[in-house]
Parts: structure tokens; C-alpha cells; sequence
């Protein structure tokens, strides 16, 4: 499909990647002239109304999230059973490919891409799009270490879902507990799959696999992750934590946003000690209860679990609160995310044996459930205002507002401000407050803190100088830089190549923000004219003609026997030339003739008179012009032919006629 036009406007020029549903070619938008990458969807889906609706969905999905974490969607369309969607070319590398090269990835690099996949999160989150299918091949890390998520294929928006009947979409190693379930997702299910991520990245290692995607999610929902620490002795402890906290069991343990986990995450590659997910709400739920066989018969002939795939839906454990009895088993909050498998890293449900025994713990059981309903007596009580309390807050809206007001907002409601948090903003001024969490008008308990995101306004970054690339080399260095390549219309210029770029703007060195557009201008070269004929004009006309043609003009005169005087002899470039428009045409203008007047030689004595003539520019020759009236050979001339005065051309012969010398003649 290479050389290919789709859309009437994108021309294919290689295929950059594929997957299980579409291939992505490199292409060339050439009504913009910018590089983009075009989704096509594989034929063989083109006539399954699931598949089109969920191609369609992720071009819906994301195409109103503005983030620079998230590739752009640009266009989407139909072209017969061909459907596309043109999203922003991104060059770089994928995360899943950096850690099959390098291995596990030093904890602040690891803390830093999960921070940049936070923000798209809380971007897609705050549009109540989740994405799904978050895994390190989604996870584009770009030349400059810039993360942009990608492939919201499977995203749901609103209370838009795919899911189909008895089946799951994800991929295996990466879905959520409760998405191998086929339950109600959430944002913390997306959070659950970057912990995973962050986890492979940390280790090197992915924490769960089975022999077959369902055996893999059966893992998800089963099993407890080996500490990250005992795969990679060098991982930071707090990013170990974070991953934990993220990657816990029951929704209502993990990170309650993507904003706060990404709040630790920054913590970790600042150095300073981390928040946690808080503690665990009263009636989470832990265990592992067994599957069924007839759950792994159903993963027969299941092919690479790292596809996104349909899954066949994992039973329900007391892991999720949703069992085959739907009781629901509670335990304490825990402040370490992978208490009881820190040791050994051997499966919950061993570990349910062992410490759940009923000849050896049946009283702790007791204390553990008398403690947990008592906690969550005392937190009901608390949150309706049975100890004095009064009652639920109403979270004010701090959008636009400074830190200092928010804070006069939040303790006028008997509220806090939580955690600070700094990203860019293409439209939010700088210091104002862009995000909050929890959102406002959510009704929390008195005293609870409110996490906000102050912009930094623009991201404004420096504009490289693109002057006399190519096109295709200018555009890539201005995207990689940051920037949309705006091509204007091209022109014609006498000192840049044709091809190359011969203005932009804004100028180079300049300061603009991150993601507006350059525009540049390509040169198609020094014009070309076609020099006219101008002999036989005058020279006014000759002038004239060759400037309005593009031509500058250079004047030179000279004597012409046979063209009159002002009018054009020759011309340095010839006639019909085609030549660059400025280039300088020299014309030469005839003075006319070139005559002499007969000077006065009578009555001089004739050699004098020879040179007299001969100065004048004329020949008289003694052997042949000198006529002898006498004998006396030093006579006086007495007559010139032609005669004096009379006009003739340079170089001609004068005739002297010389008699005797006479007593009185002049020497």
C-alpha cells in the first residue's frame, strides 16, 4: 500500500508497525505538508460492525484529550472497506522494546515515565475516558525521554463499552483484576496495569504469566507479585511501594487518582519520601479463592497474551469481594502494599493456608473482623458527624484559582489543601489551578485535603533554525522539537536553492510555545524570465521592455555606420534567453557614424600637411595621395579633395595636391 493516497490528502510512504488490528504506515499529509501516521485497519475486520465500532470509538476516544503525554488524533475516515485513523508521528522507541534491550531500568527513569503516564491518565480520566489497555507497547518513549500513550482502542468513554458478552478485551499480563472479571472498571484499573508496567521496567520481569492468557489473568486475580525487590536489589524502596500500592488487589486500595500516584512517582525522582495510597477503605477485600478447571479449559488455543485480545471472563474471587458465596471477607489497613508475601513470593492462597489455618488461627480470625467492623463503625461515625463532627463538606470548585485562594476556599469549608502539583498548560495561565482531586462538588469528610495541579502555563521552548533544509528535514527537526509544521505556499528566491526553506516563522532562536505551529516557506529557486529581443529599438524602449520582463539594465554607446544614433546595436545576452529574472542585460546604444572633418592644410608645405591629417584621424599616403603640380618636390599644397570641411568616416584618404613652393608659403 506503499505510494498510496488515502483520504484524497495522505499519501503512504512505509509501513512503521503492526498488530493484531491494524498496520500503521509513515504518510505525508499533503494538504498540510506535515509527516503523520496513518492507521488502517486490518481488511479482514473491515466488515465486522465490533471491530469498525471499536476503530472508531478510539479515534472518539481521543481526539478531545489535549495532553502532550497522548499522541494527537487528527483525522479519522472511510475510504470503502479501508478505515483510518491519522494520528501524530511519533519517533521514538516503545517502553516494551526499551526493556527487552536494557533490562530493568534505574528507578528514577522508571518514576519519571510512570509520572508522564500519569498525566495522560488524569487527562483521559477527567474526559471519563479509561483506557484499558495500558501495557509498555501503548507507551512511546521519544528522543528527548517524552512519553506519549497511544492506542485507545479498547478505551471506554462514559458509559460507552466494547466489553463484549462472556468475554474480556486486554491483554492478558496487563488487565486488572476486575477487568479479567468482566466487572465495572474504573481509573484505578488503568492504574493497576501501570503498576504492572512499572513493575516490568523496575525488574525486568513481568509479574504474573501462565502458559495461556487465561492462565495469566487467572494470576492477576489469584496471586500476590514477588516483592520487585528480590528480582532487582537496586530498586528505590518507595518506588517499590508505589508499584504495591498501584497494584493492589481491590480498587479501593490503590491510588485514588492518577494525580496522586503521579504526585509520589515525582516525590520519588526528587528524593523525598512518598504519600502512599492512603489507607485501605474499611471492607477491602484480600484472599484467593480457587478457580474453577473449567476456567482454564476455556484458555485452549489463546494465542500471544500480550495482544489485546478477547478474553474469556475470569470467575469472580473472594480476592474482589465477589465470590461464588458473595460474601465479602475484610481485613486491616495495611501500610505495606505487599505484606505477607514479602519472604518467600509465594501464591495468597499458600499463604491463606498457612496462616489461616483453622486448627492454629480461628481466634485471630475473630479479633481480625471484630477490629475491622469496629474501624468501620468509627469511620461511618465520624463521616455522618456521630463524634461531634459536622457532617460531609462540599469540595469548593478551585479551577482558575491561585493556591492562595484555594486555601481560603478549602479552610472556609473546614477543608485542606493536599497535595501541589506542577505541569503545563496551553490554555490555563500560569499559577492557576488547572485540576483538582477529589472534583468539586464531591461531598468528603471535614478536614480531608484536596490535591491540586497548578499550571506552569506555556511550555515554551526554543525554535531551531530550519533555514535552507529540506522540507522533510526541516519538518522532522521541528517536530522533534516540539512543534506543528505549518507548509505556506512556496516562493521564489535569488539566494536560497529551490527545495530548501528560505523563511520561518517564528524566527529561529526565538522562544514559542511547546505544540504551536512553525510555519516555514520553500523556495522554488530564482525566478526564470525570457530576455527579449531589443535591437533596432531605442533606447528608452529597450529599457523598458527588459525591466518589465524582470531584467536589470546596463548601457553602453558606441559608433555605427549603419544604425543611427540612440538606437540599440547589440545586446549582451541573446535574444530569447532563458535566464534567472534580476540578471543584468547590457545593451549597446549607436552614436552614429564616426566622421571627420577635412581639416585646412592650403597653402601648408606638404609634409606638414600629411601630419596634420593624420592626426585628425585620416590617411594621406605620400606614395599614393600626394598629386604634383611642379617639379619642385617641396611645394605647398594648393588643393585637398575631399575639401576642407567636408564630413567623412575614419581612416579615409586625403588627396593633396602640392605646386612649387612659393616664396610666401608657409612652412
Amino acid at each position: 500500500m506503499q505510494e498510496t493516497l488515502i483520504g484524497q490528502r495522505y499519501r503512504l510512504t512505509e509501513k512503521i508497525g503492526t498488530g493484531g488490528m491494524a498496520d500503521v504506515y509513515r504518510a505525508v499529509d499533503e494538504t498540510l505538508g506535515r509527516n503523520v501516521a496513518v492507521k488502517i485497519m486490518h481488511e479482514r475486520y473491515a466488515h465486522d460492525p465490533a471491530f469498525t465500532a471499536r476503530f472508531r470509538q478510539e479515534a472518539q476516544a481521543a481526539a478531545n484529550l489535549s495532553s502532550p503525554y497522548i499522541v494527537n488524533i487528527y483525522d479519522w475516515g472511510q475510504e470503502g472497506d479501508v478505515y483510518y485513523i491519522v494520528m501524530e508521528l511519533v519517533r521514538g522507541t516503545d517502553l516494551k522494546t526499551i526493556i527487552r534491550e536494557r533490562g530493568p531500568l534505574p528507578s528514577k527513569e522508571v518514576a519519571e515515565i510512570g509520572a508522564q503516564v500519569c498525566s495522560a491518565l488524569a487527562t483521559a480520566h477527567g474526559y471519563d475516558v479509561i483506557h484499558r489497555d495500558i501495557k509498555p507497547h501503548n507507551i512511546m518513549i521519544t528522543a528527548d525521554r517524552n512519553v506519549k500513550v497511544m492506542d485507545f482502542g479498547i478505551a471506554r468513554a462514559g458509559n460507552t463499552t466494547l466489553t463484549q458478552t462472556g468475554s474480556v478485551l486486554g491483554s492478558a499480563h496487563y488487565v486488572s483484576p476486575e477487568q479479567a472479571q468482566g466487572r465495572q472498571l474504573t481509573p484505578a484499573s488503568d492504574l493497576y496495569s501501570l503498576g504492572i508496567v512499572l513493575y516490568e521496567a523496575a525488574t525486568g520481569k513481568m509479574p504474573f504469566d501462565g502458559d495461556t492468557p487465561i492462565a495469566t489473568a487467572l494470576k492477576q486475580v489469584n496471586e500476590q507479585p514477588v516483592r520487585p525487590s528480590r528480582i532487582n536489589p537496586k530498586i528505590d524502596p518507595n518506588l517499590e511501594m508505589v508499584i504495591g500500592y498501584a497494584m493492589a488487589k481491590d480498587p479501593r486500595s490503590r491510588y485514588s487518582t492518577a494525580s496522586t500516584m503521579r504526585a509520589d512517582l515525582v516525590r520519588i525522582v526528587r528524593d523525598e519520601p512518598i504519600v502512599g495510597a492512603g489507607a485501605v477503605a474499611a471492607g477491602a477485600a484480600v484472599g484467593a479463592g480457587a478457580l474453577g478447571a473449567a476456567a482454564g479449559a476455556a484458555a485452549a488455543g489463546i494465542g500471544n497474551s500480550d495482544e489485546t485480545q478477547l478474553l474469556g471472563r475470569v470467575p469472580a474471587s473472594d480476592a474482589m469481594g465477589a465470590g461464588a458465596s458473595g460474601q465479602q471477607t475484610t481485613v486491616m489497613p495495611q501500610l505495606d502494599p505487599y505484606a505477607g508475601n514479602a519472604t518467600s513470593g509465594v501464591r495468597s492462597g499458600d499463604l491463606g493456608d498457612q496462616q489461616f489455618n483453622k486448627k492454629k488461627s480461628k481466634a485471630w480470625i475473630w479479633i481480625i473482623v471484630a477490629v475491622i467492623l469496629l474501624a468501620g463503625i468509627l469511620a461511618a461515625g465520624f463521616a455522618l458527624g456521630w463524634f461531634g463532627g459536622s457532617g460531609q463538606k462540599t469540595v469548593p470548585d478551585l479551577t482558575g484559582r491561585t493556591v492562595a485562594e484555594a486555601t481560603t476556599m478549602l479552610n472556609d469549608q473546614d477543608l485542606g489543601l493536599g497535595a501541589q502539583t506542577e505541569d503545563y498548560s496551553p490554555t490555563v495561565p500560569k499559577g492557576q489551578i488547572m485540576k483538582q482531586d477529589p472534583a468539586a462538588n464531591k461531598k468528603v469528610a471535614p478536614q480531608s485535603k484536596v490535591d491540586v495541579v497548578v499550571s506552569l502555563g506555556q511550555q515554551m521552548i526554543t525554535v531551531p533554525d530550519v533555514s535552507k533544509m529540506d522540507q522533510a528535514t526541516a519538518t522532522k527537526t521541528l517536530e522533534d522539537a516540539g512543534f506543528v509544521v505549518q507548509s505556506d505556499d512556496p516562493a521564489n528566491s535569488p539566494d536560497v536553492p529551490a527545495g530548501k526553506v528560505m523563511s520561518q516563522n517564528p524566527a529561529a532562536n526565538t522562544e514559542a510555545a511547546k505544540g504551536s505551529t512553525v510555519h516555514i516557506v520553500i523556495s522554488l529557486g530564482q525566478e526564470m524570465g525570457t530576455v527579449p529581443d531589443v535591437r533596432g529599438q531605442t533606447q528608452a524602449q529597450a529599457q523598458s521592455l527588459l525591466t518589465s520582463n524582470g531584467f536589470k539594465v546596463n548601457v553602453q554607446q558606441d559608433f555605427s555606420d549603419t544604425v543611427n544614433s540612440g538606437v540599440v546595436i547589440s545586446q549582451s545576452i541573446p535574444a530569447n534567453t532563458t535566464t534567472p529574472k534580476g540578471t543584468t542585460v547590457t545593451i549597446t546604444v549607436s552614436k552614429g557614424a564616426n566622421t571627420i572633418a577635412i581639416p585646412n592644410v592650403i597653402s601648408m608645405q606638404w609634409q606638414a600637411a600629411i601630419q596634420k591629417i593624420t592626426a585628425a584621424g585620416l590617411v594621406c599616403d605620400p606614395t599614393r595621395d600626394i598629386v604634383w603640380a611642379g617639379t619642385d618636390m617641396t611645394g605647398n599644397v594648393v588643393q585637398v579633395s575631399p575639401a576642407v570641411g567636408s564630413q567623412v568616416a575614419k581612416g579615409s584618404h586625403v588627396v593633396l595636391t602640392v605646386d612649387e613652393a612659393k616664396p610666401t608659403a608657409t612652412p
